[in-house]
């Protein structure tokens, strides 16, 4: 194994995609997000004065403090109801009901959620700053979807403004904030960064601009539920986008590569459908990838570090397509630097023979790559691409929602039925709501109906979703049986249209057979 300096082998690169991936969990991705929204991109290491952390017996303390200076009453009368109601509507738990049950924090219900959370159970690896990175596109976005959050407070006089218009669960914990007095240990200001895919991060925004048409219409609860879903809806295909994407970008040198991105989902529910093989082999074309998207990402950090300070994604990209003399010099000066590593802690003549050939295999194992820069990539990959692919599964997984109501992918639980593009119930209620609406030529947001084969072109066109592939090029040899798969998936479609209140037969003509918005909204 080579030997590589912790700096050399990381991984991560906020200009290719900010997030370590690892297994999430959304709701503290959400709160992370919040954090960074409330503190201009900053992550801040938040501890209660008294260094003690947060649990239920803090939090119910916090209830009798309120219950003390006449801000809440009914605690004393009630503490086993307001402990029920704390587990079960206002915190997120880790090892819930286990001897080592803990608070991680409270649940992302407002901007000000972050403020009581155990940083410890609350990780989210840096998947918060890649969504704070994509909605920094548009601040217009971002400043609306921020002044949605924090209705209802104050951050001047920490107090409650307009609680009559707040949930009952939204002004429970905003009264459990105002109590907590917070030091700011330590913060780090977010570097402004540009997404690598542009559009995609666009989308993310335009979708958040669409749900905030319905800030009005809908229960928070609801609301914040939709953006947890758009929020693990869009870490996903960006995630998925990006596997595809790179490698292409490193071989033709240049960010501006055509995005023809697409995957079949199947929406049957039916682990041996008709759609099931071609949708799991688009899955596999994915993780597949993994692999080479490893390798790319490895290529253009290895490029960018050659420069001070570090050179842009475009930059590194020219360079490995035409990659200089002096850029050659300098990687082979890091392979040497490596083997000579070997050397460094050989004190006897058994551990120099050793050494020797631990060099000899190491140059035997890179002897057929054909650039520098290939070797050097490949030290890389021997070191750390088992750990990154291990993990990248894993983030896809949680981050598309695995097998949960608004899942974007689904598996079963042997190897035969394997991991493929799907859209839960729950994911499609939220997609639906957002292409019922569009821009009218005045700028406000208006409704439309939209017809099954509408909303299926809509969801392929906007985010690569197949799922009627019969007018797809890659397609248009296939057999009867294919064709048929598409049938059912499209009678699929229809059924889950039915089960989540957005569609009725009203007539066996086409025509009459649409869908509409479900709320009203705010223009």
């Amino acid at each position: 194994m080579p030997i590589i300096d912790k700096e050399e082998k990381a991984f991560r690169d906020p200009y290719i995609f900010a997030s370590d991936v690892k297994a999430i969990t959304l709701d503290n991705v959400l709160v992370n997000l919040f954090m960074l929204m409330r503190n201009n991109g900053a992550r801040i290491k938040l501890m209660l004065k008294s260094g003690i952390f947060h649990d239920i017996k803090s939090l119910k303390k916090y209830f009798q403090i309120l219950e003390e200076n006449h801000d809440v009453i009914g605690y004393s009368d009630n503490p086993e109801a307001i402990e029920s109601w704390l587990r079960s509507s206002l915190v997120n738990m880790v090892f819930r009901g286990k001897a080592k049950e803990n608070v991680a924090s409270m649940r992302p219900l407002h901007l000000e959620s972050y403020r009581i959370r155990n940083q410890r159970h609350t990780r989210d690896y840096n998947s918060a700053d890649q969504l704070f990175i994509m909605l920094s596109q548009r601040p217009e976005v971002m400043k609306a979807l921020k002044n949605y959050l924090s209705i209802g407070w104050d951050n001047a006089s920490r107090r409650l403004v307009d609680s009559s218009t707040l949930d009952v669960d939204t002004a429970g914990i905003l009264h459990l904030i105002k109590l907590v007095d917070i030091d700011t240990k330590a913060s780090s200001s977010q570097i402004v960064i540009k997404p690598l895919l542009e559009k995609q991060a666009n989308l993310f925004c335009d979708d958040i601009m669409r749900l905030l048409a319905y800030q009005h219409s809908i229960p928070r609860s609801v609301f914040i539920d939709y953006l947890r879903i758009l929020v693990g809806f869009h870490l996903s295909l960006y995630f998925q986008k990006l596997i595809y994407l790179l490698p292409k970008m490193v071989k033709e040198g240049t960010v501006e590569v055509v995005d023809d991105w697409n995957q079949v989902v199947d929406l049957t529910d039916k682990l041996e459908s008709n759609i099931a093989p071609i949708a799991c082999s688009d899955m596999d074309k994915t993780l597949n990838g993994l692999i080479d998207y490893i390798r790319a990402s490895y290529s253009i950090r290895v490029m960018r570090r050659l420069e001070t300070p570090n050179a842009s994604v475009a930059k590194a990209l020219s360079m490995i397509k035409n990659p200089t003399v002096e850029i050659n010099a300098d990687i082979n000066a890091n392979l040497r630097a490596i083997y000579n590593k070997y050397y460094a802690n050989a004190k006897t003549a058994e551990e120099q023979q050793e050494a020797e050939q631990n060099v000899k295999d190491l140059q035997d194992y890179l002897q057929f790559e054909e650039t520098p820069l290939d070797k050097y990539v490949q030290c890389l990959m021997k070191v750390g691409a088992a750990y990154q692919l291990k993990f990248s599964r894993d983030f896809i997984d949680k981050a598309s929602m695995k097998n949960e109501a608004s899942a974007l992918i689904i598996d079963g639980r042997s190897r035969k039925h394997t991991r493929r593009g799907a859209i839960g119930s729950k994911l499609l209620e939220v997609l639906v709501q957002l292409l019922v609406l569009e821009q009218t030529p005045s700028g406000e947001i208006g409704s439309r109906p939209l017809s099954i084969r509408q909303l299926a072109k809509e969801i392929r066109d906007r985010y690569g979703l197949i799922i009627d592939g019969t007018d797809e090029p890659r397609f248009k040899d296939a057999d009867i049986k294919t064709h048929l798969a598409f049938k059912e998936n499209m009678n699929a479609l229809k059924n889950k249209l039915r089960q989540i209140g957005f569609y009725t037969d009203l007539s066996d003509a086409s025509s009459l057979q649409k869908i509409r918005p479900r709320y009203k909204f705010n223009h």
